[in-house]
């Protein structure tokens, strides 16, 4: 099939981009050399220009160096966001070593789980980590150590008054152990260093992503420096009003997660924008933080939007600056789309991505058309195919709903220690991503559902998706999951787990005679819970897996 969507395209989106033929390292270098003086971090008030970051980088890598850390030895990043993660990142990059970015929330299985899948032999990890890693080093291949405090990088007064807060509760004060590193300490005892060269290919490996395990136990996906850089610039390139070197980007979504990585850190670091850092989701912080550092892009997931959209003191905030928002990691329902950019005047659109592809494969028209319900076009450079679902070897033709199949610069090399998955997940250059979605004439494509989140009750294929979206354009919800779960007469049922506004009240037959009004009767909830919160991954994909797991188990007992 021929790339039929790049007539759908803005005119200033380009069809095809060049790529440098460089590092990750080597691009943010090249990015220090063009903006020296810009600010390249904020944390908490504590900012670094560009020269002053790439400093930090050089003197921490020359300090891996001294660790024994070479090109192919994997280094795992277990931070939030903060200023020492680009630091981390790049670091490693520029000694060609892979970076293995875990999620600081892990318990200890969790986190031994991948350390030891990956076989990282050196952490990055923060002071209040640090007895969970020493708890786990014994099983672990773990060698070097190195541990920070979220205040390294705070400005001079706020780190002292952070200090004093800390040290008045007891036991705040984490000992280091003698065989242990001191994140500073190592920067300090390099500073003005610059690691020895060392030749590291675009083709080489950059990452290990784990998945997020919506689906089951993580998967690392093998990323090349290519896969990053060229994800980080087709972003770029599907802004078209993106001026280099002027604009501000909250960075609120994960670093650890690929999403997060490719948008909030790569992508801005790359062309000489301003990041400014948050640790975690707060809605009181994100709003201050807007209204102070007047960001003009916003990548986000749905959840932050729809707490934005309902903040009881929104009117207390500025937030016009934000000019361009990219969903994505879970479907944005067309409603909270259009309330978000009522309020800030701003685009908010929605996109898609998955850890194999770097993430982004897929986004709305900034200011094209953007279908409502749609994930947009295939990236520059990016091919999509919808494959059917019973062998994934027939093409099917405009319109027709089938597993959704990606190839582009930005897809992964493998699985690692995982070739059966591999084989299952990659066929030639094709990746087979998991989603039932649809094209339609223009090229928009249309996700509508998870493969695994299909639901088949007397004998029809329901698709949570598209009650969901009904759902959530009731006035009293806040959120909202279908799930099917299994029955005895209908083999499966769907069951609505409903999270309500603040101060709302609903019944089960308001539910479903709502539902009613909007949907096909095989379509309408059976059965309906309401829920003080849904079980998310980090960046705020709903794990209905986990809600699967929680009525088995009832039935169980």
């Amino acid at each position: 099939m021929s790339k039929f969507w790049l007539k759908s395209y803005e005119p200033a989106v380009p069809h095809e981009i060049d790529y440098p033929e460089v590092s990750l390292y080597e691009m943010f270098k090249l990015t220090a050399e063009r903006f020296p003086d810009n600010k390249a971090v904020s944390f908490m008030g504590g900012e670094l220009t560009y020269r002053e970051l790439l400093a930090q980088i050089d003197a921490f890598a020359a300090a891996l160096q001294g660790l024994g850390v070479k090109k192919g030895d994997r280094v795992a990043i277990h931070l939030p966001n903060c200023t020492q993660f680009p630091i981390a990142s790049y670091a490693a990059h520029a000694i060609g070593a892979i970076v293995v970015p875990c999620n600081p929330m892990y318990v200890a299985r969790e986190l031994a789980y991948q350390l030891n899948d990956s076989g990282a032999e050196t952490i990055i990890t923060m002071t209040r980590f640090y007895e969970l890693v020493k708890e786990i080093q014994p099983e672990c291949k773990l060698k070097n150590i190195i541990v920070t405090n979220i205040k390294d990088y705070f400005p001079g007064m706020l780190r002292f008054l952070y200090t004093v807060a800390k040290e008045k509760k007891e036991g705040d004060r984490v000992k280091v152990a003698a065989d242990d590193y001191l994140f500073l300490d190592l920067i300090k005892a390099h500073h003005g260093e610059k690691p020895q060269p060392v030749k590291v290919l675009p083709t080489d490996r950059a990452i290990y992503m784990y998945t997020g395990g919506s689906t089951g136990v993580a998967k690392g996906a093998v990323l090349h420096h290519r896969n990053l850089l060229a994800n980080a610039l087709q972003v770029k390139a599907w802004c078209t009003d993106f001026t280099e070197g002027e604009e501000v980007l909250l960075a609120v979504l994960p670093f650890f997660h690929s999403y997060g990585m490719t948008i909030a850190m790569n992508m801005p670091l790359f062309s000489g924008s301003k990041v400014v850092l948050l640790p975690r989701f707060v809605l009181a912080d994100v709003l201050k933080t807007i209204d102070k550092e007047k960001p003009t892009l916003f990548p986000g997931v749905p959840t932050m939007y729809v707490a934005i959209n309902n903040a009881p003191e929104l009117q207390k905030h500025d937030i016009k600056s934000v000019r361009i928002c990219i969903s994505g990691a879970a479907p944005l329902p067309v409603e909270v789309q259009r309330q978000f950019e009522k309020i800030t005047g701003g685009k908010l659109i929605e996109g898609y991505g998955l850890s194999e592809a770097s993430p982004i494969t897929h986004a709305n028209p900034v200011y094209g058309k953007s279908m409502a319900g749609s994930i947009g076009l295939p990236f520059p450079d990016t091919e999509v195919k919808i494959m059917d679902i019973e062998t994934g070897e027939k093409e099917l033709p405009i319109g027709e709903v089938g597993e959704m199949c990606i190839r582009g610069p930005q897809v992964m090399e493998c699985y690692h220690n995982m070739p059966e998955e591999t084989k299952q997940c990659l066929r030639g250059d094709w990746l087979y991503t998991g989603d039932i979605a649809k094209l339609d004439e223009e090229g928009y494509t249309y996700i509508v559902d998870r493969k695994k989140d299909m639901v088949i009750a007397g004998g029809y294929n329901i698709y949570p998706r598209d009650i969901e979206e009904v759902l959530f354009t009731h006035p009293k919800i806040l959120e909202a999951a279908v799930a099917g779960i299994m029955d005895p007469y209908r083999g499966e049922t769907l069951k609505a787990y409903i999270v309500l506004k603040e101060g709302e009240q609903m019944t089960e037959e308001e539910v479903i005679d709502f539902c009613r009004d909007s949907l096909a009767a095989y379509k309408v909830p059976k059965l309906v819970e309401f829920r003080a919160e849904l079980p998310k991954t980090m960046v705020g994909k709903v794990l209905r897996r986990i809600l699967r797991e929680e009525e088995d188990k009832k039935a169980a007992e």
